[in-house]
């Protein structure tokens, strides 16, 4: 079955080349992951859609070049478990879901920020932190500890969805952070 690409045309072939872009994200990928997410409806806000694309960590391109993926982080600390975490979001244009590409992406991007954290001499994070949106996603991840996806369940955000995390291999813990401190930038560690 043929199903469009992220520029609308059919797509014949539903793999797509992952390229790691954090901390080096452009002003014209930028411009290109704002179209993606206007043209598809995800972030109609350019100003909202332009601090996301910040905090990209890799990109699926499609065989026309197209970004068809999109994976993001943002260092947030939970309440109750009050360690840094690479808060993970990600996005597949309409004709690339149902691909089974949803777990391969995200262990790559797992792998980027393993990789950056390996680099710093201070860790940033534990690991990955995802909230399952996809009603879809949460049925099918029914186990505390997921093999193929590499994520253990956690518990349950506000907004009632699961929390699964990823921690990096030989993560270590930090002292714990404060409930509602400041950390660096000004936002809460709530955020």
């Amino acid at each position: 079955m043929s199903h469009p690409s992220a520029d609308g045309h059919p797509n014949t072939d539903p793999s797509f080349e992952i390229v790691p872009v954090w901390r080096n994200v452009s002003p014209e990928l930028i411009a290109e992951l704002s179209g993606l997410w206007a043209q598809t409806g995800a972030i109609a806000d350019p100003a909202s859609a332009a601090t996301r694309g910040q905090q990209a960590v890799c990109i699926g391109r499609d065989a026309n070049g197209a970004i068809c993926a999109v994976g993001t982080a943002v260092i947030r600390t939970l309440p109750r478990l009050r360690q840094p975490m690479y808060f993970y979001r990600q996005f597949f244009a309409p004709g690339f879901r149902g691909q089974r590409q949803t777990v391969p992406f995200f262990r790559r991007a797992c792998d980027i920020l393993q990789a950056h954290e390996g680099q710093l001499a201070i860790p940033e994070a534990l690991g990955v932190l995802v909230e399952l949106e996809s009603a879809l996603l949460a049925a099918r991840y029914v186990h505390a500890c997921d093999p193929h996806s590499g994520t253990t369940f956690i518990g349950y955000s506000p907004r009632g969805l699961q929390l699964r995390v990823s921690y990096f291999d030989d993560a270590r813990l930090l002292a714990p952070a404060m409930p509602g401190r400041r950390r660096e930038g000004g936002r809460s560690s709530r955020e």
